[in-house]
């Protein structure tokens, strides 16, 4: 399955893969100059479909999980304040992205959008710490009651653009697709320090739509 979001870059590189294979069989005369061209064509032509490959998941049937929003590598975890949406003390979990990993983007938890930005910026590293308040970003909130958390996609070196189909005001669901940053990033979880409880370690690969990240600690059970 091929992503929605991807299918304007598919049609331009079929388009182009197509073209440059003709002149390759019809037009260049050397015969290794006219099969290195026709690789280049399908290779480029089949990265372009792997890349924007959008796998089912299965989704966890817990209201109390933080699921992850990304798939990809855990590279930092660490409490820090969180101003923009929660305006509190949270522990911020950071997913790197590489090109090879499915970059459709889904909502970690069920709720009501409440808070979109889109801020331009730089496109340093994505790996790099500063990243996450230096790039290109967009910053997405989710409440649902007195839960609450803020999750940053983040454009990198080679992401130059960021797909973010939201409205602020809708309801959505944990694991539904929202977008995605085309040609590898990062994405930031900030999740509330006083009333969630994060399961995923260090280094840990995620699923997006599939892996628990974390768990919000429902107090009325303690």
């Amino acid at each position: 399955m091929i992503t929605k979001y991807g299918i304007d870059v598919l049609i331009i590189v079929i388009f182009f893969s197509a073209i440059l294979i003709l002149i390759s069989l019809f037009l260049i005369k050397p015969q290794f100059l006219k099969i290195l061209f026709v690789i280049i064509g399908f290779v480029i032509l089949i990265f372009t479909i792997y890349f924007f490959r959008d796998p089912d998941r299965k989704i966890p049937n817990d209201p109390d999980s933080i699921i992850a929003p990304a798939d990809g590598k855990i590279i930092l975890i660490h409490e820090v304040f969180e101003p923009d949406y929660l305006k509190k003390d949270a522990i911020m979990i950071s997913i790197f992205m590489s090109p090879l990993n499915v970059h459709v983007n889904r909502y970690p938890m069920n709720g009501k959008i409440g808070y979109f930005k889109h801020i331009k910026g730089k496109h340093i590293v994505a790996f790099a710490d500063k990243s996450s308040e230096l790039n290109e970003r967009t910053l997405i909130g989710i409440e649902d009651g007195n839960r609450k958390i803020l999750f940053k996609q983040i454009a990198g070196v080679l992401a130059r653009r960021i797909v973010a189909d939201i409205k602020v005001g809708s309801y959505v669901k944990a694991g539904e697709r929202f977008g995605m940053i085309k040609f590898g990033s990062r994405v930031d979880l900030f999740i509330p320090k006083d009333n969630s409880s994060v399961i995923i370690k260090l280094g840990e690969k995620t699923y997006a739509g599939e892996t628990v990240i974390a768990k919000f600690i429902n107090k009325e059970k303690l």
